[in-house]
Formats: structure tokens, C-alpha cells, sequence
């Protein structure tokens, strides 16, 4: 990292330990973080090269992780339905 450049957030890293319970809460870290309906949000991650499609269970605080993969790979799925295999 170059000097004077802030850290990102990884949105795997934080998934794993994430108590997100309104969208604001993720949208506060991940402003270009994408909402679909059915609860799921679609993350870019390493400059938009991967995507990251979690279902938030806001009242319990739960994250299921539903697709990770390439953008190529995001792009023949159909991300409001997609799940992990």
C-alpha cells in the first residue's frame, strides 16, 4: 500500500464477523455495495475482479454467504436466487 492510502475493508474478512443489523450498517463501510431484493447485498471485491452475494438475516445478525466468485463467474448467475452448491 502507497503511503497516505487508507486500508480498505475486505468484505470476506468482515463477513465473517460482521453484526450487521440494518442495511446503513453496510452500507456505512461498503457505499458501493449493491441491494437486491430478498435481504441480499453484492459485494466487489479486489476492484470489482470477484463478487461476494450474502443474505443478511438482520435480526438475528446472521450472514449467509450465497456466491463467491469471479465477475465473469457473477455474470452467468442469477444473483437473487443463486446458493452455494
Amino acid at each position: 500500500m502507497q503511503q497516505g492510502q487508507q486500508a480498505r475493508p475486505d468484505p470476506c474478512r468482515e463477513v465473517c464477523k460482521a453484526q450487521w443489523r440494518r442495511l446503513v450498517d453496510i452500507k456505512a463501510i461498503y457505499r458501493s455495495a449493491s441491494v437486491l431484493k430478498n435481504r441480499r447485498v453484492v459485494f466487489n471485491i479486489k476492484g470489482n475482479e470477484y463478487r461476494l452475494i450474502v443474505a443478511v438475516a438482520y435480526r438475528v445478525g446472521v450472514v449467509y454467504v450465497k456466491f463467491i466468485g469471479t465477475h465473469a463467474q457473477y455474470d452467468a448467475v442469477d444473483a437473487e436466487t443463486v446458493e452455494m452448491e
